[in-house]
């Protein structure tokens, strides 16, 4: 699953930062469906290890597990219910009076149990439901011994309009409305669709059929094995039987859609989007098909099943972006569609991550999936770093080395606080489950394996991780499966650095305490700490860290373990020292007061990449208060004019972090604005407004960055030249191209009065692409003026901006005022909650306020958390109370050094 981590409204704000033959599904049923995957994997795969489910966590009662799933749904959308009908082969493994499966917002009926030769057992089920549990216990009047059986029953469910179980979503067409219905079951809302184990170690077969208007196409995991026309406009489809899987990787989609598809490594790739917008998709779709060649060498396992469909959906969920559906990913068309008139180098690029990022799940989750919620890093943490490995080696123009800095960031900043958690972490509830999908699971888990596959070599890791899918094919697994793997195949000891990372929280620190050169040979002093923002002096964790150090402008580079504290590098070279040369580890750098002067004296020529992270390490140990704030300040006045784009980035980036310590000193806050304009001017006149021919198409992100920074630094030129080409939207493309159009529409909203922004709606209600008016809708929610904003707030819980943009309406208008966007959540909170995913929940409403700084909200929080989350729900609600606290005390303790490094200067 691509975790949606930012906004699409801030998407839009920031656009560019960071993300031919038509085939029906019956005849490509007939092309394929003598070749069921179950049994291609049965000849060409070993047993796997078996699985001991008593071992496994479960909330479901021992004894029963599913073999195989027959089930058939009827949808009714326009009422917003289903009928189903299943037959689900069981293995009772221990005598029970009682058959216990996941069951939500369903009722039962003709519930009847036979045993292998097709005898009923007892009578007509009772059933129980339990709601709390999200459970159905069925009682046949009598015990159950251990077999093989048939639980079969007719049931009916509920159709959503957020992304949990089986939803719609409505969409504008030129004659007026239509609807689509997706599923979404990760992690827990199988159970939403059919009755099930609804647990990831119960793997099983699946066969699904569905009875759908004719004039719409029905997808799902597999090609259709056969269809139907039934008459009253009605055909009955049919899907060829699934490989044994998890019930959170069933899909079913229905709608007026169309498919175009490729054919690349003997599978069939396609892409599956609304009518009329399906050539949108076509470079997902080739892309696709690059990544599937890449991984199928990577993996050294072929994928499995004969296609491999990708669906775009319009709307967006607060939750994710995309989900990895083994044969039929789903994907909200903001990352999976390039709209000519509005897309961006940055949506390009966002698109192919993220189908980078769910082909490399069709192994690392499907193929081998993890047995309970403990170890989602397995699934979630290799797909982030297999989604940049792609773009390594299919667009290396794009430069993403460099994106593994912005990942480490991303999960340093919530690591280094004592509300962060392990990448392996105890997993009891649906609930906790559904906040594991988090920046420590993504980022760190992605940042970790970064480091640890350059500790023991490419080479050996990807033997390691050919074996382990070799291994675990169809089957499930825990962290030290995967680490056993990587040990073998490697011969070098890994499991034990690995168990530090994974098992225990935090950011190592490694101190850089003295450097000397002696005979033409560098020493190296290093001292291993713990980089903390809210407990600087609380006693340090231990990590064994991999370190690697580099004589800056040379190849010179060694490399050590850093064991029980401490550890010496030496280098045959004498120069300046970069340590964490490249990049990839996973720890805070601080240079000692002997050793940061020089380091800053040779910044330019240290290579780019290891200046990007010496800033970043520089600003981050300023914040927190481990190095002064001048350093960072210094180094950043310092830079000069010629660095490359990657630096000015991480300079700009990072000034309001500086600013935002004397924001309420007008007077000073002017003067910092001044340096910073006066400072990042020159960068910004050598990119300009418009792409020059032949240049780098990466650059189109730092250009559409550096004009997002310069109009926040309330540049007046830069303004002026917004609100110039904005006037010239309608009658001058040339003035506002593509790739500036969301950047330009959004500093004119972000700046709007009253005019301006009515003048943004009458556009966004004018406008029939789903996902550009869902961008600009995103608009109106960041305007600065509040009476603008309240104007945004109520409008969100109207029916004009669509059920699934609401909430991200909400979540914009809280990032300029918080308080106001949580009291309006509260007031409204039975409408709002109509319109946030059952899964997120507990995430959006502490998200409300996480860019506050004041105390008051935090118990306003407390208070609502207290009556609306569950008690073991809770772990968002402590990272924002304990961020909102210590970016309180980090102000009070740095501002004064802020200001005085200010009126230092001239």
């Amino acid at each position: 699953m691509k975790r949606n981590l930012i906004s699409l409204a801030v998407l839009t704000l920031f656009a560019g930062t960071s993300l031919p033959v038509f085939a029906g599904m019956t005849e490509f049923a007939e092309k394929n469906s003598a070749a069921t995957p179950g049994k291609m994997a049965a000849k060409s795969a070993k047993p796997a290890p078996a699985i001991d489910f008593n071992k496994v966590t479960s909330q479901l009662p021992r004894g029963v597990r599913p073999l195989h799933y027959d089930i058939s749904v009827t949808p009714n959308a326009s009422d917003a219910k289903f009928t189903g009908k299943a037959s689900i082969k069981i293995e009772v493994s221990q005598v029970s009076s009682t058959i216990t499966l996941h069951a939500l917002d369903m009722s039962f009926k003709n519930v009847s149990l036979k045993d292998s030769k097709g005898h009923p057992v007892g009578t007509e089920a009772k059933v129980t439901i339990d709601e709390k549990n999200q459970t159905a216990t069925f009682s046949f009047g009598k015990d159950i011994a251990k077999g093989s059986y048939t639980l079969s029953m007719d049931y009916d469910g509920l159709i959503g309009t957020q992304a949990t179980g089986l939803f719609s979503l409505d969409y504008d067409v030129e004659a007026g409305k239509k609807r689509a219905l997706f599923t979404q079951f990760e992690n827990s809302d199988a159970r939403r669709f059919m009755p099930s184990w609804d647990e990831p170690v119960f793997k099983a077969t699946f066969n699904l059929d569905v009875t759908i208007p004719s004039e719409h196409l029905a997808v799902s995991n597999m090609p259709v094995q056969d269809k139907k026309d039934l008459g009253n406009g009605k055909t009955w489809v049919k899907f060829a039987t699934s490989p044994k899987m998890s019930t959170y990787l069933l899909f079913l989609s229905v709608g007026d859609f169309e498919r175009t598809t490729v054919q690349a490594e003997g599978v069939e790739i396609g892409v599956v989007a609304k009518r009329g917008s399906v050539e949108q998709a076509r470079y997902a779709l080739e892309e696709s098909a690059k990544v599937l060649k890449e991984f199928n060498d990577y993996f050294g396992v072929r994928y499995p099943l004969p296609k491999l469909d990708n669906v775009a959906a319009p709307g967006q969920s607060q939750f994710f972006s995309a989900m990895e559906n083994w044969g039929a990913i789903f994907t909200f068309e903001y990352s999976l569609l390039l709209d000519p008139k509005f897309s961006t180098q940055g949506d390009k690029e966002r698109v192919f991550v993220t189908a980078a990022h769910e082909t490399a799940h069709q192994w690392f989750g499907d193929l081998v999936t993890m047995a309970w919620w403990d170890d989602l890093w397995l699934n979630e943490g290799f797909a982030s770093w297999m989604e940049n490995r792609a773009m390594s080696k299919l667009h290396p123009e794009w430069l993403p080395e460099f994106n593994a800095i912005g990942v480490r960031e991303a999960a340093m900043s919530p690591d280094s606080m004592k509300s962060s958690h392990p990448i392996v972490q105890r997993i009891e509830t649906v609930e906790q489950a559904s906040q594991a999908f988090d920046t420590i699971t993504y980022q760190k888990g992605e940042a970790v394996i970064r480091m640890l596959e350059n500790y023991v070599g490419s080479d050996a890791w990807r033997d390691g991780v050919r074996a382990y899918m070799k291994k675990h094919a169809y089957s499930n697994t825990v962290t030290n499966d995967f680490f056993d793997s990587i040990e073998k195949a490697a011969k070098k000891p890994i499991k034990s650095i690995a168990k530090d990372f994974t098992q225990q929280p935090g950011v190592p620190l490694i101190r850089v305490e003295d450097i000397s050169c002696k005979d033409g040979k560098t020493l190296i002093n290093l001292k291993q700490g713990e980089f903390s923002r809210d407990e600087p002096n609380r006693a340090a964790r231990a990590w064994q860290v991999p370190v690697v150090a580099q004589i800056a402008g040379t190849r010179v580079v060694g490399r050590t373990l850093v064991t029980g504290g401490k550890g010496t590098l030496t280098l045959p070279a004498c120069g300046t020292v970069v340590v964490n040369a490249g990049q990839n580890g996973y720890y805070r750098t601080l240079y000692g007061d002997k050793v940061f002067p020089q380091l800053a004296s040779q910044f330019s020529q240290i290579s780019a990449i290891d200046q990007v992270g010496i800033l970043s390490d520089s600003y981050a140990m300023a914040i927190a208060g481990q190095q002064t704030v001048a350093d960072f300040l210094n180094l950043a006045k310092s830079t000069p004019d010629d660095a490359t784009p990657h630096v000015w980035s991480t300079i700009a980036s990072r000034i309001s972090g500086f600013i935002a310590f004397v924001k309420d000193d007008a007077e000073r806050k002017a003067k910092f604005q001044a340096i910073a304009r006066a400072k990042l001017k020159p960068y910004m006149d050598r990119l300009g407004w418009d792409a020059k021919p032949g240049e780098a198409e990466y650059l189109a992100n730092f250009r559409s960055e550096i004009i997002g920074v310069m109009s926040g630094l309330e540049d007046a030129a830069t303004l002026a030249e917004a609100q110039r080409r904005f006037k010239l939207i309608d009658s001058d493309p040339k003035a506002v191209p593509p790739a500036l159009r969301r950047l330009i529409l959004s500093i004119v909203a972000r700046n709007a009065d009253e005019a301006t922004w009515n003048d943004l709606r009458q556009r966004a209600q004018k406008e029939k692409s789903a996902m550009i008016k869902d961008s600009l809708y995103g608009l109106l929610a960041i305007a600065k003026d509040k009476k603008l904003a309240q104007r945004a707030l109520d409008l969100a819980l109207t029916d004009e901006p669509g059920l699934t943009t609401s909430a991200s309406m909400i979540r914009s208008v809280a990032g300029e005022n918080p308080e106001m966007a949580f009291d309006f959540a509260l007031a409204n909170l039975e409408a709002v909650n109509k319109r946030v995913d059952a899964t997120s929940r507990s995430r959006f409403f502490p998200g409300l306020i996480a860019s506050s700084s004041d105390l008051k909200l935090v118990d306003k929080l407390n208070a609502f958390a207290e009556k609306n989350i569950d008690a073991s729900a809770r772990g968002e609600v402590d990272r924002v109370a304990g961020s909102i606290k210590n970016r309180i005390r980090i102000a009070n303790e740095r501002a004064p050094a802020v200001k005085a490094w200010l009126d230092g200067q001239p």
